[in-house]
């Protein structure tokens, strides 16, 4: 078995610029990330253009679909702004494709002390290899069908509907 990574930026892979004190995109952490989990799977790292999930739009959805039909992977992990993580697995959920789709994605960047990044990746790239064909969100440790998740703005968690 593969597990393919699928990074379209988000908070996770936010950069910190000590000079002006904003939070942006450069490289992805992905492949530090990976190394330091020290997974013993193979992984597929396919990086997207790294977008604020609040700046994503209709075609950068259809990007992240056409990337999980072109895998030969069962297991995805999609790591996405959380802001929107939901309207993406409704993308996804809709094409009913024959894969574990997880999305997951963190509220501290991952260079950030005190992180949730490698936390969530971990849960994701676990769940994704044992849960069934569909589309699912894995944050706070717990995991949500596509169709059943929110975001709690004001706890700044992830729940039910």
């Amino acid at each position: 078995m593969t597990l393919r990574i699928i990074a379209t930026g988000g908070t996770f892979d936010k950069h910190y610029n000590e000079l002006n004190g904003v939070l942006g995109f450069a490289d992805s952490h992905l492949p530090a990330v990976i190394a330091r989990s020290r997974m013993t799977i193979p992984v597929e790292l396919e990086v997207l253009p790294l977008l604020d999930s609040l700046d994503m739009q209709d075609a950068d959805r259809q990007r992240v679909l056409a990337s999980c039909q072109a895998a030969k992977e069962k297991a995805i992990v999609i790591i996405h702004g959380t802001d929107t993580m939901r309207d993406t697995a409704a993308v996804l959920g809709a094409a009913k494709l024959d894969q574990a789709i997880v999305l997951t994605g963190a509220m501290i960047p991952y260079e950030i002390a005190n992180s949730d990044a490698l936390f969530n990746l971990g849960l994701a790239c676990g769940v994704a290899q044992t849960l069934p064909a569909g589309v699912y969100v894995a944050m706070n440790g717990q995991v949500f069908s596509w169709d059943n998740v929110t975001k709690n703005r004001a706890a700044g968690v992830f729940q039910p509907l």
